[in-house]
C-alpha cells in the first residue's frame, strides 16, 4: 500500500497536468495549515501542561469533465513548543489526557513527522456518485472530530444515490482509519484502545488495545425530505465489536414565513454487541456481546440573523455499557459538548444548553453549558472511565479577518466541575474535573 500510495502522488498528477490542454481538465493546489494552542490548568494538586503544535497539509486536487475527481495530499507535524507533556503527573502517576493528542500518540515524543492523508479517485453524476481511497467521513458515530492538528480520515469505498430531490442513499466500507492524534493507518480494531483504555467491568485495567479484532466498518444511511422535517436512519457495523441503530428527525418551523423560527429534533438509538465484542477472551475483549443500551435525544430551539438557542436532554438505559471508540470522533447526541464525551455508561442523563451570537458578519460568540448525571463512580460496569457527574461550560469566539477570507481563527475557553459534594480522589479528579482547558486554533487554507 506504501508503494502504491507513493506512486499515485506523484505519478497520476504529472499525467492529468498532460492533458490540461484539451481544456476538459482542471487541476489546482490544496494548503492547509493549522496552528494549534492548548493549555490545562488546575487550581492545585496537578501539574499543568501546554502545546504549541502547527501542521501543514500539501497536495492537489483535479476534475476531468466536472465528473471524474482525483485528491491528493500529505500532512506535517510539528510541536513547536510545550511543556514537559508525556511526564505523568507526580500525585496521581497518570499520563496527560490532552495536549499530548495534539501529536502522535502511538510514537510519543517524536517533535515533527508526515502523513499520508487523501488519495481518492471519485466519480460524480446527478444521481450517483462513488469514491474510493483514502477520504474524510463524516457520519454519526465516524466523524472527523476536528479537535486536533488534523481530522480522523477513513480509507476504503463511499457510495451514494440520489433516486430523486428529496430522497438519499448513502453507505461507506471502511478498511482502515487514520484517526486524530495519530499517523499511521490502521485496521479499526487496531485503533480501538489508543486512547485511554480505563477500567473493565471487574474493575481492573482493560486490556483490549493491541487484542481487538475489527477488520471492517460498514455504514449505511438513509435521508428523507419531506413537509414534515427531514427523517435519517442510519446503522453502524463494526465487525466483531457492535452494532449501532440510529434515527434522527429535525423540522424547522414556518423557517420560509418568518426572519426568525423556532427547530425541533428528535433522536433514538439503539445499540448491542456482535460476535466475540473483538476477543474470544472475555478479559480482552473490547465490549461484551450481551450488551444491549438505548438512548433518546431531544432538542429545542429559536434562530434568527443574529442569534441561535437551542435546549437539549439525553436519556441513557439499558443493559451493560454504550460503547464507540472515542478514536472514531465525537458522540452524535444533541447534548454533545466539545472536549469531552459521554461514552462507556450504562446510564446517563444530561441537560446542556447553546448560545451564539453573530456580533459582526465576520466575528461569532458562543457558549455552551451542560449538566452530566452519570452512574456511581463505585460501578464500573456501568461508569467505565471512573467519572463524576459534572458540569461543563464553554465560552468560544470564531473570527474571519474581512480582507482574509482564507484565515480564520478559534478561542475556546472550557471549565469542568464535579456536581455535589462528591469525595473524590486525585485519580478521580485529574483530567477530567476542575481545570481550565484552553484552545486557540487558527486556519489557512486554499483548496
Amino acid at each position: 500500500m506504501k508503494l502504491t500510495t507513493l506512486v499515485l502522488f506523484w505519478i497520476l498528477p504529472l499525467g492529468l497536468n498532460a492533458q490540461d490542454s484539451t481544456q476538459k481538465l482542471s487541476f489546482q493546489p490544496t494548503i492547509h495549515v493549522r496552528s494549534f494552542w492548548m493549555s490545562t490548568s488546575y487550581q492545585k494538586d496537578f501539574k499543568d501542561d501546554f502545546a504549541w503544535g502547527n501542521s501543514l497539509s500539501l497536495g492537489i486536487k483535479s476534475n476531468y469533465l466536472q465528473k471524474w475527481y482525483f485528491r491528493a495530499s500529505i500532512r506535517g507535524f510539528l510541536n513547536t513548543w510545550s511543556s514537559d507533556i508525556y511526564a505523568n503527573d507526580p500525585l496521581t502517576n497518570r499520563d496527560n489526557r490532552y495536549e499530548t493528542g495534539l501529536f502522535d500518540l502511538l510514537n510519543r515524543g517524536d517533535k515533527a513527522f508526515l502523513s499520508f492523508e487523501n488519495l481518492s479517485l471519485a466519480y460524480k453524476s446527478t444521481k450517483w456518485e462513488i469514491e474510493i481511497g483514502r477520504m474524510g467521513v463524516n457520519t454519526p458515530w465516524i466523524n472527523p472530530q476536528d479537535g486536533r492538528l488534523a481530522p480522523t480520515l477513513m480509507e476504503g469505498l463511499r457510495l451514494g444515490f440520489n433516486p430523486s430531490s428529496d430522497w438519499k442513499v448513502s453507505g461507506w466500507f471502511i478498511h482502515r482509519l487514520r484517526v486524530r492524534g495519530t499517523k499511521d493507518w490502521l485496521r479499526p480494531g487496531e485503533t480501538v484502545g489508543i486512547f485511554p483504555v480505563a477500567r473493565d467491568v471487574n474493575g481492573l485495567p482493560s486490556q483490549y488495545f493491541n487484542n481487538t479484532e475489527s477488520r471492517s466498518i460498514l455504514i449505511s444511511e438513509v435521508e428523507k425530505e419531506s413537509e414534515w422535517g427531514t427523517f435519517n436512519f442510519s446503522n453502524t457495523w463494526a465487525a466483531h465489536l457492535f452494532s449501532t441503530y440510529w434515527f434522527q428527525w429535525e423540522r424547522d418551523w414556518n423557517r420560509e414565513e418568518k426572519t426568525s423560527f423556532f427547530f425541533t429534533g428528535l433522536q433514538l438509538g439503539f445499540q448491542h454487541g456482535i460476535r466475540n465484542g473483538g476477543n474470544d477472551n472475555p478479559l480482552l475483549a473490547f465490549k461484551d456481546p450481551s450488551d444491549q443500551n438505548w438512548v433518546v435525544s431531544t432538542r429545542v430551539g429559536w434562530k434568527n440573523s443574529k442569534v441561535e438557542a437551542h435546549l437539549n436532554t439525553s436519556i441513557l438505559r439499558g443493559k451493560g455499557r454504550w460503547l464507540s471508540p472515542r478514536e472514531w470522533g465525537k458522540d452524535a447526541w444533541y447534548t454533545f459538548i466539545p472536549r469531552e464525551r459521554n461514552e462507556g455508561y450504562e446510564s446517563l442523563e444530561a441537560l446542556t444548553a447553546y448560545f451564539s451570537f453573530q456580533y459582526r458578519r465576520n466575528i461569532q460568540l458562543f457558549g455552551h453549558m451542560g449538566f452530566h448525571w452519570l452512574p456511581d463512580i463505585g460501578d464500573p460496569l456501568a461508569n467505565k472511565y471512573a467519572f463524576p457527574s459534572y458540569r461543563q461550560v464553554n465560552l468560544g469566539v470564531k473570527f474571519h479577518p474581512k480582507n482574509y477570507q482564507k484565515l480564520d481563527f478559534q478561542i475556546l475557553v472550557m471549565n469542568k466541575e464535579a456536581l455535589g459534594s462528591q469525595n473524590l480522589s486525585p485519580t478521580q479528579r485529574y483530567n477530567k474535573v476542575e481545570m481550565i482547558h484552553l484552545n486557540i486554533i487558527a486556519n489557512w487554507s486554499l483548496n
